[in-house]
């Protein structure tokens, strides 16, 4: 257990202490002093709440007005900012504000960056409150951040990113909080009723699914008592395609088993040291997302001062995708090589394999081997959420309530066909494969699994948050605007149980269900071979699994190990409270506060000994210290925070914020699983009392309003991570797990006599698992501008710069240097039009969880646009095109000539018919 209280804790205490003492005196010299900030605050944002907005430029002055009125750096959109610019999710509105970055590994953004944080270490809520969200991807790694393109844009009327924290708001985001607020029946006229019908299209694919939407609203006459309901059908085909490499290995690894490439070291034309691509992989990611999804808020306001919401939430996302990858794998026959050509930095960039196709052969031998991965899966998130919150005004006091849990469950499946060819092929890094003898490779009877029949994945995912707060909050009249203070208990629990069955039979590719040649534009446009662009597929996802189920016996047969290493639990428990006290005269105004949080974790998982995952039998007994293990610790964290603006003039505004925040592990990485060799002694684990991420954050801001809806702002923000997260090599003294085991007792005794181990099989792993003790720096600005000008034009645009490394020089992950957004948009009449261009720089990726793996991403480029046309006020057109560049998507290691992969993901239009009464 840990116990913290710094030094800026401390002082901030004290100064609300004497804020207090203080206030009496301040009091009296101001009681005829203006309405406090504090509650103009509130006042200014009900109005924002209730007021209708309509158009790009009632939306971008509604979104700079939260911003101008708060007293933390905030930026803000609308609802209309989301209809009106380019996005197909809140994601992809989100990326109109400085310091907001995407990842476009996928069509349909799922995650964000703020201010060059990993999108895991950012804090989204739904009317205040989390949202459980199960893992959508087979075998994906679990993480913290918000996947938002499960969360259909029409629920969200107003939005705020908060990049400096109020000790008022819930824990967990070292980048930032992302609030997203709920339309309410009281704040809207009764019998409000808007909606759309629409179609998403596809270009590479030439592929369209409909989407439609409707809200509704309705309360009685007296504003006492309202409903209202937002459903949504959406589906969206996304298809992904192009070349993936998995690693590369040394030439001195291969030199022994090809005479080729020994002859071509031998002649200086290449070099032992120089790195050949493992399979280049022509791959081809297909899904239909089809959402459902319905949401509703009941409020009830039976006197004045006193108000409740019933938020109720259902979704069910169908995630189903087929993924099919095509790798002649010229280094798992190294003998069938017959030429490498060198390229820039020592990689081997082009080769070709000499080897002979087997035809209706389920055990084809060959010196050129090409393996078709094909994955099918079945993925169906369902979300369910009920949030019960409430208000009660006295006088000169509030009182504000909030509970409520959420669910999501996804039992997915995967399964897995991989079909072999045995014809020799040319490979390029640049160009991906093309086979010798096109014919016999484009001939299904040449395809068939190799002795390996597949298997069959099934992977049950859940995750439940439980929460409640009580916050009291009480208005002076003095410079000292009112003192808050609440407590909040939020509890997470996340599994995931894996069952792999064996044992499918081998099939050729006609009795698994030929599903013709593949037509990979994407592929084209790239400049990949005819072979990549055209071989052989399976009939799809129902071909695969049926192929696995229908065989005999099958369903029986199952993988330990499998289910060992990705079993796991846990559960994080967070007590808080805090005490925040608001500040504010005409030019002068803020909060100074701090947040104390004790974190609960209770972590479960599998620690095997090595002799059973050798073993990889159910009937192994577990020695003592193994099985299914669970640990709890706890953290125990003070986190200040103060927040100033000064308005210079009337409309200048100065900012400035400090504050220290706290941010969280992925799950798995705090399930104490411990995965070792005994033999050898070395060992993955994970770390169930690893320490929370913990920063010290300095920002602040300057901001020109120089109409109602234009302004420039700059800002700068330093975060010095005292606690970054990595992973990294440790000693760590365990019992051995195959110490008693009779076949282990020669090896025991040579670990004794070289003082590795005990005579009671005490021994020194080294472990690679998660640690305490990174550190890690980001500072950086941003620069933003929004303006409207005559005739319906307007502009605005934003720049980030964020220079971010660890303490070892590395770099933090999903960090890119530089990014900008350039939107001009026009609105007369019934016409309105918008383009986005965003670029970002280079990043470290390689997964949605901090410390990732060394790949890099390229720079990124996207150009999007949205036309939109009123036929009258009550019916609309319009159209979003997203990626219209279809830029490519290209991952490395080390160097740009070192390929990692290359994807392109192609256009989407969305047309819709909006209507409005």
């Amino acid at each position: 257990m840990s116990h913290r209280k710094t030094i800026l804790a401390a002082s901030i205490i004290a100064s609300l202490c004497l804020s207090s003492a203080l206030y009496a005196q301040d009091a009296s010299q101001q009681s005829n002093t203006t309405q406090s900030s504090d509650q103009a605050d509130q006042s200014k944002a009900k109005q924002l709440e209730t007021v209708t907005v309509t158009g790009i430029r009632a939306s971008l002055q509604a979104s700079m007005d939260t911003k101008r009125n708060a007293d933390a750096i905030v930026d803000a959109i609308t609802s209309e900012d989301i209809g009106k610019f380019p996005a197909s999710n809140v994601a992809e509105a989100l990326a109109q504000m400085p310091g907001v970055t995407l990842d476009r590994q996928l069509g349909a953004t799922q995650r964000v960056s703020i201010n060059g944080m990993d999108p895991s270490l950012n804090l989204t809520l739904l009317d205040g409150h989390p949202v459980a969200q199960a893992v959508w991807l087979y075998d994906d790694a679990p993480n913290r951040g918000f996947n938002y393109s499960l969360l259909a844009p029409e629920v969200v009327g107003r939005l705020e990113i908060y990049k400096s924290p109020e000790a008022r708001l819930p824990e967990g985001a070292l980048g930032g909080t992302i609030i997203m607020h709920t339309i309410k029946p009281l704040d809207v006229p009764s019998n409000t009723l808007t909606g759309s019908v629409g179609v998403n299209y596809n270009d590479m694919v030439s592929n369209s699914r409909p989407s439609a939407s409707v809200f509704y609203s309705w309360h009685n006459d007296d504003k006492t008592f309202g409903v209202d309901v937002s459903a949504q059908h959406y589906e969206q085909f996304q298809n992904r395609q192009g070349l993936e490499n998995y690693g590369y290995t040394p030439v001195s690894g291969i030199v022994s088993a090809s005479p080729v490439a020994a002859a071509l070291v031998a002649a200086g034309k290449i070099k032992l040291t120089d790195q050949i691509p493992n399979q280049i992989s022509v791959s081809n990611f297909q899904q239909t997302e089809k959402r459902d999804s319905v949401t509703s808020n009941i409020q009830w306001k039976p006197i004045d001062n006193l108000n409740f919401n019933l938020g109720l939430m259902y979704a069910k996302d169908n995630l189903d995708n087929l993924n099919q990858s095509m790798y002649p794998w010229q280094l798992h026959s190294p003998a069938g090589i017959t030429s490498l050509t060198e390229g820039p930095n020592g990689i081997i960039v082009a080769g070709s394999q000499a080897g002979t196709p087997c035809q209706n052969n389920l055990n084809c031998t060959s010196t050129a081997q090409t393996f078709a991965d094909n994955n099918a899966r079945r993925s169906e998130i369902t979300t369910k959420g009920v949030d019960l919150s409430g208000e009660y005004k006295g006088d000169g006091w509030r009182l504000n309530g909030q509970a409520g849990v959420s669910v999501s469950r996804n039992p997915m499946e995967a399964g897995v066909k991989e079909i072999f060819y045995g014809g020799g092929f040319d490979w390029s890094i640049n160009k991906g494969p093309q086979y010798t003898d096109p014919t016999t490779a484009n001939d299904p009877t040449y395809w068939a699994d190799n002795g390996w029949g597949g298997n069959l994945g099934k992977e049950l995912y859940k995750a439940r948050d439980v929460y409640g707060q009580l916050d009291f909050t009480k208005d002076f009249d003095g410079f000292l605007n009112s003192v808050a203070v609440g407590a909040r208990y939020a509890s997470h629990w996340e599994s995931q149980t894996l069952n792999v069955f064996t044992g499918p039979q081998a099939l050729t590719l006609d009795q698994i269900g030929y599903g013709g040649l593949t037509s990979l534009d994407g592929a084209r446009s790239l400049g990949l071979s005819q072979t990549a662009i055209q071989h052989v597929q399976t009939a799809g996802a129902n071909a695969i699994f049926n192929a696995i189920e229908s065989s005999p016996g099958f369903g029986v047969a199952q993988d330990p190990n499998s289910y060992w290493d990705n079993t796991f639990a846990v559960q994080q428990k967070n007590t808080a409270a805090y005490l925040q006290a608001n500040f504010g005269n005409d030019n002068l105004h803020g909060n100074i506060g701090v947040r104390y949080v004790h974190t609960e974790n209770t972590s479960s998982g599998y620690v095997i000994p090595q002799e059973c995952a050798s073993a990889d039998t159910w009937g192994c007994v577990f020695p003592a210290g193994f099985g299914y293990i669970t640990q709890n610790s706890s953290h125990n964290n003070w986190l200040p925070s103060f927040n100033i603006a000064y308005n210079v003039t009337p409309d200048i505004i100065l900012r400035g914020a400090g504050s220290e925040t706290i941010s969280y592990a992925p799950y798995n990485q705090m399930a104490p699983y411990f995965a070792a060799n005994d033999t050898v002694l070395t060992a993955a684990a994970g770390n169930p009392n690893i320490k929370p991420y913990r920063s010290v954050n300095w920002d602040g801001s300057a901001e020109w309003y120089f109409n109602p809806e234009s302004m420039v702002a700059v800002s700068f923000f330093y975060k010095n991570v005292l606690n970054y997260i990595v992973n990294a090599a440790s000693v760590q003294e365990r019992i051995n797990g195959s110490w008693a085991l009779p076949d282990f007792a020669n090896n025991a005794a040579a670990l004794v006599a070289s003082g590795q181990c005990t005579t009671a099989g005490l021994c020194a792993y080294d472990v690679t698992a998660p640690v305490d003790g990174g550190r890690a720096k980001v500072k950086g600005g941003t620069i933003s501008y929004q303006q409207a000008y005559g005739y319906g034009f307007g502009l605005r645009a934003n720049y980030t710069y964020s220079d971010a490394s660890t303490k070892t020089g590395g770099a933090l992950p999903y960090n890119s240097k530089n990014s900008y957004t350039v939107s001009p948009y026009y609105e007369e009449g019934p016409y309105s039009a918008s383009l986005a261009y965003t670029y970002r720089s280079s990043y470290l990726a390689g997964g949605y969880v901090a410390g990732a793996p060394s790949t890099y991403i390229d720079g990124f480029k996207e150009l999007d646009a949205t036309l939109g046309y009123e036929i009258n006020k009550n019916f609309s057109l319009s159209l979003n095109m997203l990626n219209l560049l279809n830029s490519k998507y290209y991952a490395y290691l080390g160097s740009k000539t070192q390929m990692s992969n290359e994807y392109v993901t192609g256009r989407q239009y969305m047309l819709k018919a909006n209507f409005k009464f």
